[in-house]
C-alpha cells in the first residue's frame, strides 16, 4: 500500500468515472453491476490522469502509469484508510434512518463558520463514496463529517473501520430497509455499530436526548446531549411552521456555563428538522463555533436534493420531500403537514421501497395516519398502495399516469405534500403542478 499511496500523493485528485478525469488525477477502474471502470483504464490516463488502477491483468500491461491490483474497490477502501489514519482531527461519523443527509448539511455549515471542514458530498455515504470523501482528505482541513449509510447488517462497521471516527452521531432509528435488516432490531443492531466503534476508540457520542431508543443503545458511552430538555448541552423547541420552521434555540453549555436564547428562523420545513438543527447546534458549540455564527449558519441553510423544500408555482405551493420514503419519514411527514397552517391541503405520496414482507402492513397504516389526520384529498402512486388501498383518494401504478391524469383534472390553488421513495420519480410530478 506504500508504493500505491505515494503515487497517490503525487495526484491532484481521485476518480472512479472516466467522464470527470482532473488533470494528473489518480483512477480506480472499479466493476460494478452494470459496467466495468476497467474498460476505461486507458482511456483515463489519455485524458490527463497521472495513474490508473485496475484488478484486469490483461490491461496496460508494461505500462508504468497503470497499477495492477488484485481487488480494484478493495483497494481504493484500503487507500482511503491510509490515509485517514494519517490525520490527527476530529471525524465525526453520522449515520441515522432519516435526517443523516441534512444534519450533515447543517453541521457541516455550522462547522465551517470555523473549521476547513471536510464533509460528504450529496449522499456518497456508502462503501465507494466513503472512500472518495476520506481521499478528498488534505493537510488545510481541521476536521471531518463522514455521513455513512447502509441497508444491510455489519455495512456501518465496515465503514468505521475505513473511516475511523473519533466522535459519532445517530439522528434516529426507524423503519427502512427492513428488506436488507430483517426487522426493527437489525436497523438499531446495525446503526449501533457506529456507537461500538465510538467506544472502542475511546471517543464521544451527540446523543439526541428525546430519543429513546438512542438512549438505550448509547448505554455508558461518553455523549454530549442535545433536545427539547433544558438540561441538555444544547435545547430548542419549535415555535411555528408557516411552512418554515421557526425555532427557540437554547444554548446551554459552554466554558463560562452561560445560557443564551435565540429565535431562528429557518429555510426548513418539518418539524421533524427539529433534532437536525439541535444537532448542529450541539457539535457546533462543543467545537467552539461562535454563537453568532452558529445561528448564522443555520438560518442560512437551504436544503436541496428535494428534502423537504418548498416550491410556490403559479398554482400551487408545492412540499416535495422526494428523495426518500420508509414508514418513519412518511409519518413525521404527515403529522409535520397536519400542522401547516394552509388551506385546500392535497397529498401525493409514492410507494416505500424495500419493505420486504411489512410492506402490505406498513401502506395499511399510512392509509390509517392519513384518514385519522383529516386528510381528504390524496393522490397514490405506485403498487404497493394500490394493493391496500379501498377507494380513498385515487390510486395510479406511476407518475406517468398521474401526470396523465392531471392534464384534464389540474391542482390549483392548493398546497401539496409531495412524498415518496425516489424510485417513485415522484420530482417528475412537478412541472405539472
Amino acid at each position: 500500500m506504500e508504493n500505491i499511496y505515494e503515487k497517490f500523493l503525487q495526484c491532484s485528485a481521485i476518480s472512479i468515472d472516466s467522464r470527470n478525469c482532473p488533470k494528473d488525477a489518480m483512477f480506480v477502474g472499479i466493476k460494478g453491476a452494470n459496467f466495468d471502470g476497467n474498460t476505461f483504464v486507458e482511456k483515463a490516463l489519455d485524458l490527463g490522469c497521472k495513474y490508473a488502477i485496475t484488478d484486469n491483468p490483461e490491461i496496460g500491461i508494461g505500462n508504468p502509469n497503470i497499477i495492477h491490483v488484485e481487488d480494484s474497490l478493495k483497494t481504493l477502501q484500503d487507500l482511503a484508510h491510509y490515509h485517514r489514519i494519517k490525520f490527527n482531527i476530529p471525524v465525526i461519523g453520522i449515520t441515522g434512518t432519516n435526517g443523516k443527509t441534512t444534519s450533515k448539511e447543517l453541521i457541516s455549515s455550522v462547522l465551517s463558520k470555523e473549521y476547513n471542514t471536510l464533509y460528504t458530498l450529496g449522499n456518497l455515504n456508502n462503501h465507494i463514496g466513503v472512500p472518495l470523501t476520506l481521499l478528498r482528505l488534505n493537510a488545510s482541513h481541521n476536521i471531518a463529517v463522514i455521513e455513512m449509510g447502509a441497508n444491510h447488517p455489519k455495512e456501518i462497521e465496515f465503514l468505521c473501520k475505513i473511516a475511523c471516527p473519533n466522535y459519532g452521531i445517530i439522528t434516529n432509528v426507524g423503519k427502512a430497509h427492513l428488506e436488507g435488516f430483517g426487522s426493527f432490531e437489525g436497523v438499531k443492531k446495525t446503526k449501533g455499530e457506529l456507537y461500538a466503534f465510538i467506544e472502542s476508540v475511546e471517543g464521544k457520542v451527540f446523543l439526541h436526548a428525546d430519543n429513546p431508543h438512542l438512549i438505550q443503545m448509547s448505554e455508558g458511552l461518553d455523549t454530549i446531549k442535545y433536545g427539547e430538555s433544558e438540561d441538555n448541552f444544547v435545547s430548542g423547541s419549535i415555535n411555528s411552521c408557516t411552512p418554515y420552521i421557526n425555532v427557540n434555540l437554547i444554548l446551554n453549555g459552554n466554558a463560562s456555563g452561560s445560557k443564551k436564547n435565540y429565535q431562528i428562523q429557518t429555510k426548513l420545513i418539518g418539524d421533524y428538522n427539529l433534532s437536525n438543527i439541535l444537532s448542529a447546534a450541539c457539535i457546533g458549540r462543543y467545537f467552539g463555533v461562535m454563537d453568532e455564527e452558529i445561528v448564522s449558519a443555520l438560518e442560512e441553510y437551504t436544503p436541496t436534493n428535494n428534502r423537504s423544500q418548498c416550491t410556490r408555482t403559479d398554482k400551487n405551493t408545492l412540499i416535495v420531500d422526494a428523495y426518500n420514503a420508509n414508514p418513519t419519514s412518511m409519518e413525521a411527514a404527515l403529522r409535520n403537514f397536519s400542522l401547516i397552517e394552509a388551506s385546500n391541503k392535497v397529498l401525493i405520496l409514492g410507494d416505500m421501497k424495500e419493505l420486504g414482507e411489512d410492506s402490505e402492513a406498513e401502506h395499511n397504516k399510512v392509509l390509517t395516519l392519513i384518514q385519522s389526520l383529516g386528510f381528504t384529498r390524496a393522490y397514490f402512486v405506485g403498487s404497493e398502495f394500490a394493493k391496500v388501498n379501498e377507494g380513498f383518494g385515487q390510486c395510479f401504478l406511476n407518475v406517468d399516469a398521474l401526470s396523465e391524469y392531471l392534464k384534464d383534472n389540474p391542482i390549483t390553488d392548493s398546497t401539496i405534500l409531495i412524498k415518496g421513495s425516489n424510485s417513485t420519480k415522484l420530482t417528475q410530478i412537478v412541472p405539472s403542478l
